[in-house]
């Protein structure tokens, strides 16, 4: 079982380094455009990025139940 959850976990946090270059793309296209304001866009991906990354921190934890 572990290792399943392992494979899980792993593909969690590509997706929360993906979720973040999305992030960081939003903020440079709105820095180019001259805006002032956090697009709306980066807001969201950045609360799912955190979500993704708890339940990867979920699955990395080793509980008695594991052995």
């Amino acid at each position: 079982m572990a290792g399943e959850f392992d494979d899980i976990r792993i593909r969690l946090e590509l997706i929360a380094e993906e979720l973040a270059d999305l992030a960081i793309a939003r903020l440079m296209e709105s820095i180019d455009a001259g805006g002032k304001e956090l697009p709306v866009d980066e807001k969201r991906l950045t609360r799912a990025r955190r979500a993704v990354e708890k339940a990867a921190g979920i699955l990395r934890e080793q509980t008695d139940s594991d052995f």
